[in-house]
This record gives structure tokens, sequence and C-alpha cells, in this order.
């Protein structure tokens, strides 16, 4: 990996690197709040319907946090990568599962999967923002941290999400403690 060292890091090199890798995250951040969004509409009746509601507020809210964030360092943002995002999201949706007119119970699956990497991602670059914060005082350290809460709590309810997800797409049921007789 090629890490510049401390004497190569100047201002503006740093504040273009800083761009990129939040235009780069308001990206993902895009199509993951497309993804759950058109999951909580799915699903809206199901077991899965309260916390994906939640989920998709909290992510549009979320990646409205990084929109702002790039407006208060005075970064533009770069529409392309948004509509790339946008678009991928769109394809994922064509893919095979096992059925020709409907879609699997498998896809609920994949989509919780694709929404925990998009909460690890998340995660990942508030942790990042919060030693750039002691050198950008634009970036609110006590913000970053709790915008980290909150992308860990998403983590553990996306996880919960699969499991009950797991029982139900397998038709899994709790082993009984008794064993058959021998």
């Amino acid at each position: 990996m090629n890490v510049p060292t401390g004497n190569s890091v100047d201002g503006p090199a740093r504040h273009r690197r800083l761009g990129i890798y939040l235009n780069d995250h308001l990206a993902g951040a895009t199509g993951g709040t497309a993804l759950v969004r058109r999951m909580a509409q799915e699903h809206h009746a199901s077991a899965y319907g309260n916390d994906l509601d939640k989920l998709a507020k909290e992510i549009a809210q979320d990646r409205r946090a990084l929109a702002a964030l790039l407006r208060d360092l005075d970064i533009p943002v770069r529409r392309y990568k948004r509509g790339l995002a946008w678009l991928a999201e769109r394809i994922a949706r064509v893919k095979p599962n096992g059925r020709l007119l409907r879609r699997s119970g498998l896809a609920v699956l994949v989509e919780l999967e694709a929404l925990r990497l998009g909460a690890q991602g998340k995660a990942s670059l508030w942790r990042a923002l919060l030693p750039v914060s002691a050198l950008e005082p634009r970036l609110d350290a006590d913000r970053l941290e709790q915008l980290l809460r909150r992308a860990e709590q998403q983590i553990r309810t996306l996880d919960s999400l699969h499991a009950r997800a797991v029982v139900q797409v397998f038709r899994l049921h709790p082993r009984t403690t008794e064993r058959p007789a021998s």
C-alpha cells in the first residue's frame, strides 16, 4: 500500500484526497439509500417492515449528513459518481434468483448483506474522519461520534434481520434438545 509520509501531506493535497474519499462514500450512500428505501416499501407489511423503515430513515439522514459535510468543507459533489451508484443499485435488482418472474427469498438475504457492508463502510468513514477532525476544524468530532454509534447500531439491526431472514428463507426450525432413542 502506498501511504504518504508525514512530510508529503500538505493542505491542498489532503483536501483533494478527502474530497475523493467523501465523494466515493456519498456514491455508496446513494446506492444504499435507494436499496433500503425499496426494501422498506417491499417489506412494509412483513416482520421486517418496522426495522427497515427505521433504517431507511436513518440511512437517508446519514447520507444528508455526509452531503452537508461536503458542503461545509467546500468539496464539490461529483454527480457522475452518485449517478453510477444509483444505476448500479438498479442493475443489481436484475440477478438470477432461481425464479423466472418474481423475487425469491434469497434476494432479501443478499440485500441485507449489501446493506450491512454499506453500514460497515459508513462506520469506517466516520471512524477515519475522527482523527482528521483534529486537523480540520469544520469537522465536528462529537457529531462524527454520534454518526459512528448510529452506524454500529444499524449493523446490529441488520445482523438481527439477516438471522431472522435465514430462518425464514431456508425454513429452519429450532433444534429440540431431545435426541432420538438409540
